[in-house]
């Protein structure tokens, strides 16, 4: 059983971004800026927020942080949302999740300028992904992907099930697996809490790739042997015994799990830290994007 190492694929990557912002300074151009806006005082949010903004000290690039009260309007998130895509400093900002109740996250997501959305959560962006055209890929799906080719494992005629079906992971992640290239080409089942008899589904699976938010979901009896294994949950489970109080948990029963897989993610420390590595990347991409349309502005 070999564990999947998100942290150290993590920091590998934040080296190479590193490199590159190091010649982007060399040339005397301007660096990547990452901006983000978190609404409220929700504390997985804070400390989701927190390590972007310190990652982005890390390779070098600026980052903004907007802070909005719980009890703002709808109407003022989206004036600055509008002010950060006229923004031309700025070159990429996420809107972080969830948002309260008073706010349609469907309309707020919408609003942002589909080149700046480093996310990938904008319709534009979606769909660009669905034609495996060039585009942002969601940071968590960008994630696992990176990990499986950094691990060589073979993807090809594979036969991936995909638990949990939401926009963020399990649907990008379907079309993603199924898409021509590697990794993709294999045969994709999508499952989710209406699927029957689940554990035939996944008793067959090569790869399973779950994103559920139901702590120790995937029991060994539902994988086959050295199936491939990627948690994509993250819950704080209460445990008085622990000094925090609570212990944090994936979707996979690790410990039974873990015997008769062949790769898997730890929780934490599997595709937790690939997805802020991966929304730098989208940064990265989006500054040279602006970079190239400025210089093809200039032409015309």
């Amino acid at each position: 059983m070999t564990i999947l190492d998100g942290k150290k694929i993590s920091n590998d990557i934040k080296d190479e971004i590193t490199a590159e912002v190091a010649k982007i300074k060399k040339r005397g151009e301007k660096v990547p800026h990452l901006a983000a806006i978190i609404v409220g005082n929700d504390g997985a949010s804070l400390t989701y927020v927190n390590s972007k903004v310190k990652s982005c000290k890390r390779v070098g690039f600026e980052s903004s942080l907007y802070r909005l009260p719980n009890t703002v309007s709808e109407l003022e998130l989206l004036d600055k949302i509008e002010e950060l895509n006229q923004n031309d400093d700025i070159d990429g900002f996420i809107v972080q999740l969830p948002l309260p109740p008073q706010i349609d996250t469907q309309k707020v997501l919408n609003a942002v300028d589909p080149d700046k959305d480093v996310d990938g959560f904008h319709p534009t962006n979606f769909g660009k992904m669905a034609l495996d055209m060039t585009t942002f890929i969601p940071a968590t799906p960008f994630g696992i992907l990176e990990l499986l080719e950094r691990y060589d494992i073979p993807t090809k005629g594979k036969h991936t099930v995909v638990i949990g079906r939401s926009y963020i992971v399990g649907r990008p992640m379907s079309i993603l697996m199924g898409r021509s290239g590697f990794p993709g080409n294999s045969t994709v089942t999508l499952t989710h809490e209406f699927t029957k008899n689940i554990t035939q589904v996944t008793s067959q699976a090569d790869i399973i790739i779950i994103a559920v938010g139901i702590p120790d979901f995937l029991k060994a009896e539902m994988i086959k042997d050295d199936a491939v294994i990627i948690d994509v949950g993250i819950t704080r489970v209460p445990d008085d015994s622990k000094e925090k109080g609570y212990v944090i948990k994936g979707d996979v029963d690790f410990e039974n799990v873990s015997k008769r897989a062949g790769y898997i993610t730890p929780v934490p420390g599997g595709v937790g830290p690939m997805t802020v590595s991966m929304l730098l990347k989208n940064t990265l991409l989006a500054r040279e994007r602006h970079k190239k349309r400025a210089l093809e502005n200039k032409i015309k």
